[in-house]
């Protein structure tokens, strides 16, 4: 009796173990890896941005492989560091086509590496997915184009710098005069574009618009030139190293306006928000994503906190809320395009992406004729109440307003800027 029981048990555990490794789980991918390229920049001023990106991409790759690959087959990331120069970009994009043959092709992030890649990609007929360029096919026409990040509508270069704008003449009395300025690059003549288009729409008056070298070291003299025409507006487009040195100057020089900002890329970077810290407080610049009710969504937090747990062993920024969500978003509609037409084909991947609304971290995106998102989702926000150099308070909306569009909004603007910043 005795043995007959322990022979049952033994049966049982036996039947369990069996049961427990019949259970389903994903098929291991075969075969020749399916190849994404494109180039990153890893170095040089956009790095802190490029190297976020690039950890949400990986993210997906290492996501996507464990779950079985594309099309049964695994996916491989094929990319080079573009050194923030967008001269090195058409001759990457040339050995990614024609050397190593990628079967897929994204950008890079950014307007000024999105735009040197555009003709080589066109010349092959490739469908390509863009990070975050600013009405970059406005010059182009590509159908086969798609931008990833929350310019758009019919006028993407006026979509920018909308909110900044509603923001300044909303109050009152309302502002009259404005300088605007930015560097001599791709991305800051589209946002000045869509600025003075906005301009002339208010009817405020131009009163400094210049552009000075990507190379500028010293912004003093530019602030001071735009201090001497006492603009009541100043909106600025640049990028990350020219953002912190224009911000340092007009502090340093005292700039007294009602409204400093608009279009400074590198303000959304944890590490330089921390680096900056009081010196940011009174500014109104622009954001894609934040931690507030309408984009954190279970699927976006849960993303986050994937990447959050590999920032600081990746020495990437420690929050990702800038432009991971937008990198992952590109690589999950790349892969719902895949999945759904069963195909690499170029032509089409981009016929079912005109016609689709993608689910993402992102929320909806639905692509326009231009490529770009049907409806823009640009926020505009304050800098207030910063202080010291700690990161915690930008975590939440403790330390940035969101002051447009109206349904996000979590805080008034502090006016004018002259006396928030003190």
């Amino acid at each position: 009796m005795l043995q007959r029981r322990i022979f049952g048990r033994l049966l049982a555990g036996a039947l369990a173990a069996s049961a427990l490794f019949s259970l389903p789980v994903a098929a291991q991918p075969q075969g020749k890896p399916i190849s994404i390229g494109f180039g990153m920049a890893l170095t040089g001023g956009l790095a802190p941005n490029g190297k976020a990106a690039l950890l949400a991409m990986q993210l997906w790759e290492e996501e996507v492989n464990a779950k079985g690959g594309l099309l049964g087959r695994p996916v491989k990331l094929v990319f080079y560091d573009d050194q923030s120069n967008p001269s090195t970009v058409p001759g990457i994009y040339t050995k990614l086509l024609d050397v190593d043959k990628v079967d897929l092709v994204t950008s890079g992030y950014a307007t000024n590496m999105v735009a040197p890649a555009m003709p080589v990609v066109m010349q092959h007929n490739r469908t390509f997915f863009a990070l975050l360029g600013l009405a970059v096919n406005s010059e182009f026409n590509y159908p086969n184009y798609f931008a990833f990040g929350p310019t758009g509508g019919t006028k993407p270069k006026e979509s920018f710098s909308r909110g900044f704008f509603e923001v300044a003449m909303a109050q009152n009395p309302k502002p009259q005069t404005i300088a605007i300025v930015g560097a001599d690059a791709e991305f800051p003549r589209n946002a000045l574009d869509g600025a003075r288009a906005i301009i002339k729409e208010k009817g405020l008056k131009i009163v400094y618009d210049k552009t000075y070298p990507p190379s500028t070291a010293d912004y003093t003299p530019i602030v001071r030139a735009i201090q001497s025409v006492n603009p009541d507006l100043v909106f600025v487009a640049s990028y990350p190293p020219d953002t912190v040195g224009m911000i340092r100057a007009a502090s340093e020089v005292g700039l007294k306006t009602k409204l400093f900002g608009g279009g400074m890329v590198g303000l959304q970077s944890t590490a330089i928000k921390a680096q900056l810290g009081p010196l940011l407080n009174g500014i109104v610049d622009y954001d894609f994503w934040l931690p507030a009710p309408a984009f954190a969504t279970p699927e976006a937090l849960d993303m986050l906190k994937r990447y959050q747990a590999k920032a600081a062993e990746s020495g990437v920024d420690v929050l990702g809320y800038y432009l991971p969500p937008f990198a992952y978003s590109m690589m999950q509609v790349l892969q719902q395009a895949v999945e759904a037409t069963q195909s690499l084909d170029d032509e089409k991947l981009a016929a079912y992406m005109r016609k689709t609304t993608f689910k993402t971290v992102a929320g909806p995106i639905q692509f326009n004729e231009q490529g770009e998102w049907v409806e823009a989702r640009v926020l505009e926000v304050q800098f207030q109440n910063v202080v010291g150099n700690g990161i915690e308070q930008f975590r939440d909306l403790s330390a940035e307003k969101i002051l447009w569009p109206p349904a996000y909004k979590s805080g008034d603007v502090m006016y004018p800027y002259s006396e928030v910043k003190k």
